[in-house]
C-alpha cells in the first residue's frame, strides 16, 4: 500500500533466499565431508536502509524457513541464547539434581548466516520506486571460508 517494506515482504524474501540457500551444494559437500547435518546460527542482518525495518522480524522468517525445511540445524542466537544460559545457571542453585541441565553441551554451530537490507529510492514526477536488496552470506565458523552468497531484489512503484 505504501510501497515500504512490509510483513509479506519479509516473509517472502526470507522464503526465496532461503530456498536459495538450501538447495546449493554446500549441505551435500558438508554432509560428504562429516556425515553431518550442518549446524547454522543466524547472526546479524543489518538494516542499511533510510526507513526503519525490524530486522528481527526477517531473521524470525528466516530461522522459520530453515527449520521448516529440516536439511539444517538451527541453534539460537543473541539474547535468546544467552537467557538460555541464565536459565541453565539458575538450575545450577534451584533444579533437583536429577532435572539440571549440564553446562558444556551447547550445539556449536558450523556456520553463520549474516546479512544486510538496503534501498534505493528512485522518482520523476508523480511516480516512485522503491527498490529493496536484501543480502544473505554464509561463512564456515571454522575456516571463515563464504561458502554461499545470495540475493532478493523487491521494487515497488509508489504513485504520489
Amino acid at each position: 500500500m505504501s510501497g515500504r517494506w512490509n510483513d509479506t515482504d519479509s516473509k517472502l524474501t526470507a522464503e526465496a533466499l532461503i530456498e536459495q540457500l538450501l538447495t546449493r551444494n554446500w549441505i551435500e559437500n558438508y554432509q560428504q565431508e562429516t556425515g553431518k547435518k550442518p549446524v547454522v546460527i543466524v547472526g546479524l542482518i543489518t538494516n542499511k536502509c533510510s526507513e526503519h525495518i525490524d530486522s528481527d522480524t526477517y531473521i524470525k522468517d528466516i530461522e522459520k524457513a530453515i527449520l521448516n525445511d529440516g536439511r539444517v540445524r538451527l541453534v539460537q542466537a543473541g539474547a535468546k541464547r544467552e537467557a538460555l544460559r541464565e536459565e541453565r545457571a539458575d538450575q545450577q542453585d534451584f533444579a533437583s539434581k536429577a532435572s539440571i541441565k549440564k553446562w558444556g553441551q551447547e550445539l556449536g554451530a558450523d556456520f553463520i548466516l549474516q546479512g544486510d537490507i538496503s534501498s534505493i529510492i528512485d522518482s520523476y514526477k508523480k511516480e516512485k520506486v522503491r527498490y529493496y536488496q536484501l543480502n544473505l552470506e554464509l561463512t564456515n565458523l571454522e575456516t571463515s571460508e563464504l561458502v554461499w552468497m545470495g540475493d532478493k531484489k523487491i521494487k515497488k512503484y509508489v504513485n504520489k
